[in-house]
């Protein structure tokens, strides 16, 4: 099915009048403020997947709007970036993509330029935004999409810059429209924030704490991405095991997986990002049972010592971590485990880190997001002593990648000669070949017909190359 052959704008309830208002005269003045045929809108989403998600929100209203998308920041009359805080480098990004704005600004005096997202949350970039970058007309936080189209109204009529953030308003919104970037692989937010306070990350700070969409729209959202024609729903939350805190109902993250999972339909269920201390006997036991859940667990341990665990405020020890892995692959024979590494974390020495690559080298993980610490102003580990130099902590991670790079050669090799269920996603540019992914999460390139994105097929693994399969299609 190709992606044309989709709708992929979204509604669970009846858009709000007020909201409604609001588009229908953006919609009203950006017919005239136009350059093109239609009025153009260009969002560029930085981080993680639920930035993505919220994007997708944004897109919703803008398309109700009656803007078209471009991807070419020139040609459009309203330009969005949805900005990430999680590390320094994603930070200096964005700002230097947004000075580079100044020049569209200048030739084209009409566009209307906004931010949004984590770091908009925080003060100092906030002032920083305000003072630098006097061509952005909009600015909103985590907290303030459901303002949307009256912000950017009151921007386009008034003229005046609008900085509207810290906002105390943790009300999930079901009634706001959803754009997917997809037409086949769909994410579906179902919570939102985080209580954990790990002490180097900036989430809690930025995002709130954890708020659960209501089960029944959850589920009713995905029937409806399946009816769809959607072929793998990826559920969303900064920490999905602890889902249904804060709700009237008795309901589990296990009990929902259970609930999407008897939705009749050809499709792939995953999750992220799951929390160790939360995940459950229950849940890996749901995964193990299930027809349409991936037997694929992304399960961020972040450090093999408990020292380091301890400092990082994440509540749960080496052994606990391991007796997590040791029941799902008692359960789940073919599991296919991922997770996060952070190197040189503050007090972290080589005997810790070493502790990290005798974890990684017990699991044998399929695949690794590995970083080296950055620090984040605001949060307990920016104030914390360091006992090894950059050199040093560039070493360890050098050294991970080498082992970890060993383990998944290992693994892929062991995977040749067999057959797998893949969903095809697109054309790789550099090889020709289809990419596709297994229940496993791993890329498996084969030759085929470009109608077959967006399907499900049959793969005999022929190749192994180090982190992806080489295969045919049955």
């Amino acid at each position: 099915m190709g992606e044309c052959a989709l709708s992929n704008l979204y509604s669970f309830k009846e858009i709000p009048a007020e909201r409604r208002e609001y588009l229908s005269l953006i919609a009203e003045i950006m017919d005239i403020r136009k350059r093109s045929d239609v009025p153009l809108a260009y969002v560029h989403t930085y981080g993680c997947q639920q930035n993505v998600a919220d994007s997708e929100k944004i897109k919703g209203m803008l398309h109700m709007a009656g803007f078209d998308f471009t991807e070419t920041p020139e040609d459009a009359d309203f330009i969005l970036f949805n900005t990430c805080a999680i590390r320094e480098h994603a930070e200096d990004r964005v700002f230097g993509n947004v000075g580079a704005l100044k020049n569209i600004k200048r030739r084209h005096p009409s566009v209307t330029i906004a931010l949004c997202g984590c770091m908009m949350e925080q003060q100092a970039v906030a002032d920083r935004i305000y003072k630098s970058y006097p061509f952005v007309s909009l600015v909103f936080g985590t907290h303030s999409i459901g303002k949307f189209p009256q912000l950017l109204y009151n921007v386009l009529v008034d003229g005046k810059r609008i900085f509207d953030r810290n906002s105390d308003d943790n009300t999930i919104y079901e009634d706001i429209p959803v754009l997917r970037d997809k037409t086949f692989k769909g994410w579906l937010p179902i919570m939102y924030g985080c209580d954990n306070f790990c002490s180097y990350c900036i989430v809690p700070h930025v995002r709130g704490r954890e708020r659960s969409r209501d089960s029944q729209a959850v589920i009713d959202e995905a029937r409806s991405m399946i009816e769809a024609g959607y072929k793998e729903i990826t559920l969303l939350g900064q920490n999905v095991n602890s889902y249904g805190k804060g709700l009237d109902e008795d309901i589990t993250f296990a009990e929902l997986l259970r609930r999407i999972d008897s939705i009749e339909g050809d499709y792939i269920l995953r999750f992220m990002t799951s929390h160790p201390k939360d995940c459950s006997r229950e849940l890996i036991d749901t995964i193990a049972t299930s027809k349409h859940i991936s037997k694929h667990l992304h399960l961020p341990f972040q450090s093999g010592s408990s020292k380091i665990l301890k400092a990082m405020n994440r509540r749960y020890t080496r052994e606990q971590y391991l007796n997590i892995i040791r029941y799902a692959k008692e359960r789940i024979p073919d599991v296919s485990l991922t997770s996060d590494i952070i190197v040189g974390f503050p007090g972290e020495t080589y005997e810790d880190f070493c502790e990290t690559l005798s974890l990684i080298k017990e699991v044998e993980f399929t695949s690794l997001f590995t970083f080296i610490y950055s620090r984040r102003p605001g949060t307990p580990a920016a104030t914390m002593p360091d006992v090894a130099t950059d050199a040093e902590k560039g070493e360890w991670f050098t050294e991970l990648l080498k082992t970890q790079e060993r383990i998944a050669a290992d693994r892929c090799k062991s995977m040749v000669g067999s057959t797998e269920r893949v969903l095809v996603e697109e054309i790789n540019e550099k090889t020709g070949l289809l990419s596709s992914r297994t229940s496993g999460n791993i890329i498996v390139e084969a030759p085929g017909d470009p109608s077959l994105i967006g399907t499900f097929q049959t793969a005999k693994i022929t190749e192994a190359r180090n982190w992806i399969l080489r295969g045919e299609f049955i």
